[in-house]
């Protein structure tokens, strides 16, 4: 007998924008735009109706204040693994990550750095999904940046080409 592959959905969002500073990369912290930003970001998950079970988070600072920020605007917190294999990692690396992800977790979100999350956000939709959505991610790929995937089946089967991008938004607070 063979199961129905389960609806699935991958969001990939890409930190809010960090300060520029002289120390250790993986410290720096979000700016003040960024965290209004990162905030905006939540309230637009929970605008559209997507509530994450599973955060699979890179270590940075700049990340990890990028999902606190979501939580405090509202957006529904899940269960949060940072992940240093996540941090400043190609789309390959990545994919293993989600390789990973609970297979009871129905939305998997990923907090990461460019240019592993663009690239693996290509990879995975290729061209399909919703026109407008690869219109605006052909444009660029901006911090906060969202690219919401639909996918069917196990996390673990998860690749290339096995997606269809729904919806790509770029987060921005007014002022």
């Amino acid at each position: 007998m063979t199961r129905a592959a389960r609806d699935r959905t991958l969001v990939l969002l890409r930190h809010a924008k960090a300060e520029q500073g002289t120390g250790p990369d993986h410290e720096r912290d979000l700016t003040a735009r960024g965290r209004r930003d990162a905030a905006e970001a939540g309230r637009w998950l929970c605008g559209q109706g997507v509530g994450i079970d599973e955060v699979l988070c890179s270590t940075s600072e700049r990340t990890r204040q990028t999902c606190e920020a979501l939580w405090q605007a509202g957006c529904s917190e899940g269960e949060v693994h940072h992940d240093r294999r996540i941090y400043n990692a190609s789309p390959e690396a990545i994919l293993e990550v989600v390789r990973e992800a609970d297979d009871d977790a129905d939305v998997v979100m990923v907090v990461g750095h460019a240019p592993g999350i663009p690239g693996l956000t290509s990879m995975l939709a290729e061209g399909a999904g919703s026109d407008a959505g690869h219109r605006a991610l052909a444009e660029g790929f901006p911090t906060c940046g969202l690219a919401v995937l639909h996918y069917a089946g196990p996390w673990a089967d998860l690749t290339y080409g096995d997606a269809r991008l729904q919806r790509f938004h770029v987060a921005r607070a007014d002022a």
